[in-house]
């Protein structure tokens, strides 16, 4: 991996992409802090497919239910100085 600076990418930028296409990698400096990385293209190895996790993942009817002592220390700090009502959903 080798560091160059901004103008150097500027005045040559077409030797950096035959050095990236070779597979190096170009850190871009300017005033001597990285600030980009060029890096080969990597094609995705497969697309990806809509559905692909149907009937495999099953969600619980109440996984979006705050436990009501999470809530209380949510909102009170712990569950032991909770003055707010909480219900058994977990709201206020």
């Amino acid at each position: 991996m080798s560091v160059v600076n901004v103008d150097e990418v500027k005045r040559d930028l077409s030797r950096y992409l035959e050095r990236v296409a070779q597979g190096e990698e170009v850190v871009i400096a300017s005033a001597g802090n990285p600030v980009a990385k060029l890096v080969p293209y990597q094609v995705p190895a497969a697309p990806r497919v809509p559905g692909y996790w149907k009937g495999k993942v099953r969600i619980a009817a109440d996984f979006d239910v705050l436990p009501p002592e999470i809530a209380a220390a949510l909102w009170c700090g712990s569950t032991d100085s909770c003055r707010i009502p909480i219900d058994a959903t977990g709201h206020k």
